[in-house]
């Protein structure tokens, strides 16, 4: 069984699948407040116990790197430990052959295809900080999510001699490719990214060459988290760049980002396609063609309502491939098949 790492348990209601990435910081906070002299003191005897709390002292001068977000970080020597607190950073560490490195990842990345069943698990919206030092990790990937108001919620790690780099979230495909370079030379291995980046671009081009071929596109609603409180996305995200790669046309695509637009206004902009990878019961689908009004869709007159792989297609890394072809046959399977 797989260790996971928390603090106590607390109430509350854990995030939805489709914002398990963005929003996990909104509680992040609130469990990283114990940085107090009481959790700074045993911190401080942990890594005197454990010799020093970077996990690789190494033989030769760290290097220095500003990350993604504009911080600068200095790195230990060698990276041999890493931590990793979102399951899109995971897969590109991964991707790069380097999944035998992590020492922890969070409780969404036991999933991803190439992390080992040994691999502990760290609860991010509850995080132990001395457990984690215990880890002895070289270097933390962090999301930009885990930041509250401009807060750092690895401070005390940071003081601790922690090497912490932040990602921020990808809003397009271009934004992946760079967090892959990112990660590849973070980790010493730039031509891993540079073949992790060419396959993405070569199975995301094939898609697209039929995309341009289409004559008339489609509509499409692309649902990422259902009734009482629907969600979906308009431009400025990657997901709406793949509705486009694959030929269609999202109906949200004059807005920006994640919003949360009414049943109504579904009804009213009359998809042809409506798919969804929101987290529920198998018969989503089912559920949305009886919603009260929808019947008036062209998609649910036509049965044309579809699930897409959740994971693939709720994190911006490399796996977007796999919810791209099932987008894609899922609206023009006479393109695609």
């Amino acid at each position: 069984m797989i260790p996971i790492i928390r603090r106590p348990a607390r109430t509350g209601v854990r995030p939805a699948a489709f914002i398990r990435e963005f929003f996990r910081a909104f509680v992040s906070r609130a469990a990283f407040a114990f940085g107090s002299a009481l959790a700074f003191g045993a911190a401080l005897l942990i890594c005197a116990a454990l010799g020093s709390c970077g996990g690789n002292s190494g033989g030769r001068a760290g290097r220095t790197v500003t990350d993604p977000m504009g911080f600068t970080v200095t790195l230990p020597p060698s990276i041999e430990r890493i931590i990793s607190s979102a399951p899109s950073n995971t897969e590109i560490v991964v991707g790069l052959g380097m999944g035998e490195k992590l020492a922890a990842i969070d409780t969404y990345s036991p999933d991803v295809e190439g992390v080992g069943a040994a691999v502990p698990v760290i609860d991010f919206l509850y995080p132990d900080a001395e457990a984690i030092l215990a880890l002895k990790p070289d270097i933390i990937i962090a999301s930009e999510h885990n930041r509250v108001a401009g807060d750092d919620p690895f401070k005390l790690l940071k003081d601790m001699g922690i090497a912490v780099v932040y990602l921020p979230t990808s809003g397009g495909i271009e934004g992946i490719y760079r967090d892959i370079t990112f990660i590849a030379e973070l980790l010493e291995v730039p031509e891993r990214g540079d073949g992790l980046k060419e396959a993405m671009k070569a199975d995301i081009e094939a898609v697209a060459a039929v995309g341009r071929t289409i004559p008339k596109r489609k509509t499409v609603f692309f649902e990422i988290s259902p009734l009482p409180h629907i969600v979906s996305f308009g431009k400025n995200t990657f997901l709406d760049e793949m509705i486009g790669i694959i030929g269609a046309e999202n109906i949200f695509a004059d807005q920006s980002g994640w919003i949360a637009p009414g049943g109504e206004a579904v009804i009213e902009r009359n998809p042809d396609v409506i798919l969804t990878n929101a987290p529920g019961p198998a018969d989503l689908a089912a559920e949305i063609m009886t919603r009260p009004g929808f019947n008036r869709i062209r998609a649910v007159e036509n049965g044309a309502v579809y699930r897409i792989d959740p994971n693939s297609s709720s994190r911006p890394a490399p796996g977007i491939v796999r919810a791209l072809r099932e987008m894609a046959l899922a609206v023009y399977p006479e393109y695609y098949e």
